[in-house]
Protein backbone atom coordinates (compact mmCIF):
# COMPACT_ATOMS: atom_id res chain seq x y z
CA UNK A 1 0.00 0.00 0.00
CA UNK A 2 1.32 3.36 -0.88
CA UNK A 3 2.00 6.31 1.89
CA UNK A 4 -1.00 7.81 -0.15
CA UNK A 5 -3.17 5.22 0.08
CA UNK A 6 -2.14 4.66 3.77
CA UNK A 7 -2.53 8.60 4.75
CA UNK A 8 -6.22 8.36 2.81
CA UNK A 9 -6.92 5.10 4.98
CA UNK A 10 -6.05 7.02 8.52
CA UNK A 11 -8.16 9.84 7.42
CA UNK A 12 -11.12 7.62 6.38
CA UNK A 13 -10.64 6.18 10.04
CA UNK A 14 -10.49 9.60 11.54
CA UNK A 15 -13.62 10.41 9.95
CA UNK A 16 -15.64 6.93 11.08
CA UNK A 17 -14.01 8.11 14.59
CA UNK A 18 -15.64 11.15 14.47
CA UNK A 19 -19.15 9.80 13.51
CA UNK A 20 -19.13 7.21 16.46
CA UNK A 21 -18.70 10.29 18.15
CA UNK A 22 -21.88 11.25 17.55
CA UNK A 23 -23.83 8.44 17.55
CA UNK A 24 -26.07 7.67 20.37
CA UNK A 25 -27.33 4.69 21.30
CA UNK A 26 -30.49 4.23 24.24
CA UNK A 27 -30.66 1.17 26.19
CA UNK A 28 -33.25 0.43 28.83
CA UNK A 29 -34.00 -1.91 31.50
CA UNK A 30 -36.65 -2.29 33.87
CA UNK A 31 -39.02 -1.20 31.58
CA UNK A 32 -38.07 1.85 31.06
CA UNK A 33 -37.27 2.45 34.94
CA UNK A 34 -33.29 2.78 34.01
CA UNK A 35 -31.97 4.42 30.53
CA UNK A 36 -28.67 4.65 29.01
CA UNK A 37 -27.16 6.43 26.77
CA UNK A 38 -24.03 5.39 25.19
CA UNK A 39 -21.89 6.82 22.18
CA UNK A 40 -20.27 4.56 19.26
CA UNK A 41 -16.82 5.50 21.29
CA UNK A 42 -18.15 3.17 23.98
CA UNK A 43 -18.64 6.15 26.43
CA UNK A 44 -21.66 6.70 28.70
CA UNK A 45 -23.26 10.03 27.75
CA UNK A 46 -26.18 9.83 30.37
CA UNK A 47 -27.47 7.36 32.84
CA UNK A 48 -31.39 8.44 33.75
CA UNK A 49 -33.55 7.05 36.40
CA UNK A 50 -36.90 7.54 36.66
CA UNK A 51 -38.02 7.55 40.14
CA UNK A 52 -41.37 6.41 39.22
CA UNK A 53 -40.64 2.89 38.44
CA UNK A 54 -38.03 2.72 41.43
CA UNK A 55 -38.66 0.91 44.41
CA UNK A 56 -36.22 2.18 47.01
CA UNK A 57 -36.61 -0.52 49.44
CA UNK A 58 -35.15 -2.62 46.77
CA UNK A 59 -32.27 -1.27 45.43
CA UNK A 60 -30.36 -4.50 44.59
CA UNK A 61 -33.15 -4.52 42.03
CA UNK A 62 -31.84 -0.81 40.78
CA UNK A 63 -28.22 -1.80 40.65
CA UNK A 64 -29.32 -5.00 38.72
CA UNK A 65 -31.16 -2.62 35.94
CA UNK A 66 -28.61 0.35 36.06
CA UNK A 67 -25.47 -3.13 35.39
CA UNK A 68 -27.82 -4.60 33.22
CA UNK A 69 -28.57 -1.18 31.12
CA UNK A 70 -24.80 -0.87 30.67
CA UNK A 71 -23.77 -3.79 29.72
CA UNK A 72 -26.05 -4.36 26.87
CA UNK A 73 -25.67 -0.38 25.72
CA UNK A 74 -21.60 -1.07 25.87
CA UNK A 75 -22.23 -4.24 23.66
CA UNK A 76 -24.74 -1.89 21.37
CA UNK A 77 -22.01 0.24 20.85
CA UNK A 78 -19.06 -2.49 20.48
CA UNK A 79 -21.14 -4.29 17.47
CA UNK A 80 -22.16 -0.50 15.96
CA UNK A 81 -18.82 -0.03 15.78
CA UNK A 82 -18.03 -3.28 14.41
CA UNK A 83 -20.86 -2.94 12.02
CA UNK A 84 -19.36 0.76 10.96
CA UNK A 85 -15.43 -0.64 10.79
CA UNK A 86 -15.97 -3.87 8.80
CA UNK A 87 -15.82 -2.76 5.39
CA UNK A 88 -12.11 -1.58 5.99
CA UNK A 89 -10.71 -4.03 8.26
CA UNK A 90 -8.97 -5.45 4.92
CA UNK A 91 -7.34 -2.29 3.80
CA UNK A 92 -6.53 -1.92 7.42
CA UNK A 93 -4.42 -5.05 7.45
CA UNK A 94 -2.47 -3.43 4.51
CA UNK A 95 -1.20 -0.41 7.36
CA UNK A 96 -0.05 -2.97 9.85
CA UNK A 97 -2.94 -2.80 12.00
Amino acid sequence: MSKFDQAKMLMKVKKLQKELQKEIITVEAGDGAVRVEINGEQKIKKIHIDPEQVDLDDIAELERWVEDAVKEAIKASQKLAADKMQPMMGMLGGLGL
